[in-house]
């Protein structure tokens, strides 16, 4: 088999495929709440194409494939798309991350399609405290939407919990009795950067992971729990007598950069080697060049498929750069590249 080897050695098996930058929510640490321009829908990649693009990078070595947006759930069509996906030869695992809105009524069909599991992004449990932070979600329906997955067997749902120091970081325990009683993995996730506005604001707001990690450790029973490090940047721990288990992901204050296995296909069709790096191998304009030329058969578009992926994975750096107390020129939308 295939295997994408970066220039430090680690091998890259996870593509994350923004199909829409489009959602229904304005999470506060997500898109700046000043109106801004979606990407036009002729710029947007078809499906068509994505099923080309992950095709040759699963044919040189990606195995893993998870379906991000914007809010994945909001692009017609979705179900189908996941399940010519999962037609695919060697892509052992396709997953997909959700604001959950839309989950009560699309996990049935996303499970028959051949989805594995949901990750669903869930920052309060308090009803008016989440609709100030997605500005105008509906809490009712996604923990309704989180139940329907879980009935239908798309396990394990993943809970993505950002936590901000003075917004939500008095609810910690809350999230706990939630993977007491449910075989949910509750991920508290360190506050990000992405925007210049973003990264004005998010210092106050910034809150590391370790902390609370120590937090519950005195306070819980944790037991670590060893999985494989292909499967996420998340350090796990079961919570004794509790069916599910918590996880934290210190992007800032403990970088997981020497283990990173994955690249990004944005929404418009560039490939990010990583999240945060302005750098980008542009694809979609390049293919659609080589339509309007003679030479536009299966192999050649293979082909430069095959050397964009290849030279995004050559590109990837040994880690980011981001750090609080640094400055630093990235810029970008989070609702554009996927998370």
């Amino acid at each position: 088999m295939n295997k994408l080897i970066d220039n430090f050695g680690r091998e890259i098996s996870y593509l994350r495929v923004s199909i829409t930058d489009r959602c229904n929510y304005r999470c506060i640490y997500c898109q700046p709440e000043k109106p801004f321009n979606f990407i036009p829908h002729q710029e947007i990649l078809r499906y068509e194409e994505i099923m080309e693009i992950i095709q040759e990078a699963v044919e040189l070595g990606i195995s893993k494939v998870r379906i991000t947006g914007g809010e994945p759930l909001a692009r017609k069509g979705v179900t189908c798309f996941i399940r010519q996906l999962n037609k695919i030869k060697k892509l052992n695992d396709i997953s997909l991350t959700t604001n959950g809105f839309f989950l009560d009524e699309y996990a049935g069909q996303l499970k028959e399609a051949g989805l594995k599991r949901v990750n669903v992004s869930l920052d309060s449990l308090q009803e008016e405290k989440y609709k100030k932070i997605t500005r105008g979600g509906n809490l009712k329906k996604v923990l309704t939407g989180i139940h329907t997955a879980i009935a239908v067997g798309l396990l394990p749902v993943k809970i993505n919990t950002v936590v901000m120091r003075g917004v939500n970081d008095d609810e910690i325990d809350d999230f706990v009795q939630l993977a007491l009683k449910y075989p949910i993995n509750i991920r508290f996730i360190e506050f990000m950067p992405s925007t210049d506005v973003l990264s004005a604001e998010y210092k106050k707001g910034f809150i590391s992971i370790l902390e609370i990690r120590d937090y519950l450790i005195k306070k819980y029973l944790l037991k670590p729990v060893k999985v494989d490090r292909g499967n996420g940047p998340a350090r796990y721990y079961q919570l004794d007598g509790g069916k599910g288990t918590i996880g934290f992901i210190t992007a800032l204050s403990q970088h997981f950069c020497e283990s990173c296995n994955r690249v990004r296909l944005t929404s418009d069709g560039k490939i990010r080697p990583c999240l945060f790096s302005n750098r980008a191998i542009e694809l979609k304009n390049e293919l659609r060049n080589l339509e309007k030329k003679a030479k536009n058969t299966s192999r050649s578009r293979k082909k430069l498929i095959r050397e964009k992926i290849i030279e995004a994975v050559k590109l990837k750096p040994a880690c980011h750069k981001l750090n609080m107390k640094e400055k630093n020129d990235i810029s970008f939308q989070m609702s554009q590249i996927g998370g």
